[in-house]
């Protein structure tokens, strides 16, 4: 097998992204949900559970390394080809990118929220997000939207603003919207990092998260000391299990798919999937916390999810369409059959 079929076949298909995109995006907005319960048991605040976050993550990824290295050692296995190595000075540059991306998005949008209030923190965010990852593709990758690109990218922020500004609204403060601008700077980096570099680098994306987690939790750290560490609470059972859950499910398994996914599907496609968060996150309020179901909620989650579905069936169509052109014939170097023994 040559080295560019052998490189295709390690592609993860789309349609497995998309899912690893989606079941990501459901996560995260669980995260959400778990910060406000952990706000009400105890006086842990944003930037600690940040670094709470990246921490208990990166230790669960590392056990489940280990774990899967004992598990490929008790069995033998065929050899694998091996796959075309990263540059050691551009691999490190590009974790440690992506590490204080993670770490910029996260902690300059909870300090969006604070100033300028959830709603429309969420929603310069969330919104600026797609449209920083669009020209960000268009420019270094040339990646194009085209019009039913665009349209669901527009129909999502409009989904996206009715979802956060309809049931409520909130003070607008330019130095929140300044610190929501940078978090999503940080997200779109990351993005457009993940998506250039994920399906050329050679290393696995759990390799990549990892790294990734080891940065965000050295450059949250200082912060969160600042902060305050350590929870008080009256009830710590409660409050290890809710730590315990946030970093196990949005943040080491949401993030790993989050990479796997990113590195195959277009960016601008990534980032209105991922909008599926604060939809996950309306529902979980709605289910569990007891918050008022309103016309607003309904009408920004179907406007959303009639944008991810448009978007991914538009995905899939690109990925069919790229994979039907044909290939221009090189130099025949194959062996003739009369040669073959």
């Amino acid at each position: 097998m040559s080295h560019a079929s052998l490189s295709a076949a390690a592609v993860l298909p789309v349609g497995r992204a998309l899912t690893y995109l989606v079941v990501a995006g459901v996560a995260w907005g669980t995260a959400g949900a778990a910060a406000s319960l952990l706000y009400r048991a105890s006086d842990l605040g944003p930037l600690a559970l940040s670094f709470w976050r990246y921490a208990g993550g990166l230790l669960l990824l590392l056990a489940f390394q280990g774990l899967r290295g004992l598990t490929a050692r008790s069995r033998t296995e065929p050899a694998r080809a091996p796959r075309p190595a990263e540059r050691r000075g551009r691999r490190a540059l590009r974790i440690a990118a992506t590490g204080v991306g993670l770490a910029v998005f996260q902690t300059a949008y909870f300090a969006a929220v604070e100033v300028t209030g959830l709603a429309v923190g969420t929603v310069v965010t969330l919104g600026a997000g797609p449209v920083l990852i669009a020209l960000g593709a268009r420019l270094t990758m040339g990646e194009r939207l085209g019009g039913s690109g665009i349209a669901a990218v527009t129909g999502a922020l409009a989904g996206l603003l009715v979802l956060c500004l309809g049931a409520g609204g909130g003070t607008v403060r330019p130095a929140g919207v300044a610190l929501a601008l940078l978090s999503a700077t940080g997200y779109a980096a990351v993005t457009l990092l993940t998506r250039r570099f994920g399906r050329t680098s050679g290393t696995g994306e759990s390799a990549t998260t990892r790294w990734a987690f080891a940065v965000g939790a050295v450059c949250t750290l200082p912060l969160a000391l600042a902060e305050g560490l350590l929870p008080q609470t009256g009830d710590p059972v409660r409050v290890l299990l809710l730590l315990a859950y946030v970093a196990a499910v949005p943040t080491a398994l949401a993030y790993a798919l989050y990479f796997a996914g990113a590195a195959v599907v277009r960016a601008a496609t990534v980032s209105v999937i991922m909008l599926i968060e604060p939809v996950s996150a309306a529902v979980i309020a709605v289910v569990l916390l007891d918050e008022r179901l309103t016309a607003a909620t309904v009408t920004g989650t179907v406007l959303l999810l009639l944008a991810v579905t448009g978007l991914a069936w538009a995905e899939a169509r690109h990925a069919a369409s790229v994979r039907r052109t044909p290939v221009r014939p090189g130099p025949d170097l194959s062996v003739p059959a009369s040669a073959e023994r």
